[in-house]
């Protein structure tokens, strides 16, 4: 199968998107770019920029999963890619540039999986209620069942 790389449009600021992105993600880097289109790699994922102008906006329909092995990673992710941008629910936010992403400890998905249906019910919950996610929250949340 031919590779999938995501093509981003932005709003002729995909100079700053690139040098913001590569910032925050480890083994990160730009591989071209002039004024109007760059590519980038994120942590080994190849992905396309194009500075199309105001045109199109990012919506919440396309997203970004950032699995997490704990609390520092998500706080590491959820702390970076929010700032300029804005929360919203279940570790989901919009970086500066509206670009969605979801913020997830693999914990998290591990708690939803439980087999005991109360339990997973419990984290899901948990989750519900929080905007970044704290895995502690969800720990405790599933033990009070």
């Amino acid at each position: 199968m031919p590779p999938i790389t995501p093509a981003l449009w932005f709003d002729n600021n995909l100079a700053e998107a690139a040098e913001f992105y590569t910032s925050v993600f480890p083994n990160s880097s730009v591989e071209y770019i002039n004024d109007v289109s760059a590519t980038l790699v994120l942590d080994g994922h190849r992905f396309v920029g194009i500075n199309g102008g105001p045109a199109f906006a990012f919506t919440e329909a396309v997203s970004f999963m950032v699995g997490c092995r704990d609390q520092d990673e998500v706080d590491f992710y959820w702390d970076r890619l929010v700032d300029g941008g804005e929360e919203s629910r279940c570790g989901w936010l919009k970086d500066r540039f509206g670009l969605s992403w979801q913020i997830v400890p693999d914990r998290l998905l591990e708690l939803m999986s439980d087999p005991n249906p109360a339990r997973a019910q419990a984290a899901a919950q948990a989750m519900f209620g929080m905007r970044k996610i704290v895995i502690a929250d969800l720990e405790a949340a599933v033990a009070s069942v």
